[in-house]
């Protein structure tokens, strides 16, 4: 009889251990893993000063391509072209300050290369008349589909 006792409590204080310890353990990993990253002393993956850096970089990129996708538009005989069109100037302008990054350095890299074709002679009014109104649409059709 004594050693079914005795049985019985260590059986009951090996349970009551193992209890504690799984106790022990799911509060050790809880802690760890709740804890914030200052605690472990360890440095964020991406510092502040680089996410600013490439959201001015970003910036400036999308500002550069605005620039020479308006600077086209802006020209007197890219006016004059989408007068004779009868596309609302203001309209396409407007369009283009709502398009994506990606769509946006296309549209810029297409002006670019316009102005330096207009610049080199390359390009007839009515050359300049089809791209203008082939651009303008574009502009408009990207738009009126985001």
């Amino acid at each position: 009889m004594l050693d079914s006792r005795f049985r019985e409590t260590a059986s009951t204080t090996r349970c009551g251990l193992r209890r504690a310890a799984r106790v022990l353990t799911v509060g050790t990993l809880v802690m760890t893993l709740a804890a914030p990253p200052s605690f472990s002393g360890q440095p964020h993956v991406v510092a502040l000063a680089e996410l600013q850096a490439d959201i001015v970089r970003t910036s400036q990129a999308r500002q550069r391509n605005r620039d020479a996708v308006a600077g086209l538009l802006s020209s007197p005989r890219a006016e004059a072209a989408l007068r004779a069109a009868h596309l609302d100037l203001k309209q396409v302008k407007t369009a283009v300050a709502t398009l994506s990054d990606e769509d946006l350095a296309r549209l810029a890299a297409r002006s670019q290369k316009v102005e330096a074709d207009l610049a080199a002679g390359r390009l007839t009014d009515r050359d300049l008349i089809l791209i203008l109104v082939g651009l303008a649409a574009l502009i408009l059709i990207i738009v009126a589909v985001d």
